[in-house]
């Protein structure tokens, strides 16, 4: 029997867990969808969903473990909760920013955070990010953060620009 993760993130969704789902194991490499589990006729008057919807979908994105619920519209995301995605090199920047973006809110967009299509919020990093912020008092620090402050979409070639001034 396989172990269980001692910590799931669970996305709540209002109908489209499945949906999430498939977008998301598009995008991530090793990633999969696991099982999908159905809402039945015992407490519909709780849950509203009819009979043979989808209630929650286990999938994988990279390895990391998430459980999509379809519990209906009472939650929604918001900023308190953010995945944040590390990148080695601009073009998984470029790579993740597009796909994660696709059909987001645009307003949303500031310092490598993005809203997704289905409101989850995500943070586009290059690795280099932690390098350039360790010494916070630094001039050379200071330049970097304003510059980052600026863009949305991560930049890694005008970061070190302006952390080398």
């Amino acid at each position: 029997m396989p172990s269980i993760l001692k910590i799931t993130p669970c996305l709540w969704f209002d109908d489209q867990a499945e949906d999430a789902a498939r977008f998301y194991t598009g995008i991530f490499p090793n990633s999969k969808i696991g099982k999908i589990s159905r809402y039945n006729d015992v407490g519909q008057e709780i849950h509203g969903k009819p009979p043979g919807a989808v209630m929650t979908v286990a999938f994988e994105l990279d390895g990391q473990s998430f459980t999509g619920l379809n519990g209906g519209p009472i939650f929604k995301f918001n900023e308190a909760i953010s995945f944040q995605v590390n990148c080695e090199t601009q073009e998984e920047v470029d790579y993740y920013w597009q796909k994660l973006s696709a059909g987001g809110d645009e307003a949303a967009q500031q310092c490598g955070w993005l809203k997704d299509k289905y409101g989850a919020s995500w943070q586009i990093v290059p690795s280099i990010v932690q390098e350039l912020f360790l010494d916070a008092e630094s001039e050379k620090s200071k330049r970097a953060m304003q510059a980052l402050l600026q863009m949305k979409k991560l930049d890694i070639a005008e970061l070190k620009r302006a952390y080398a001034g």
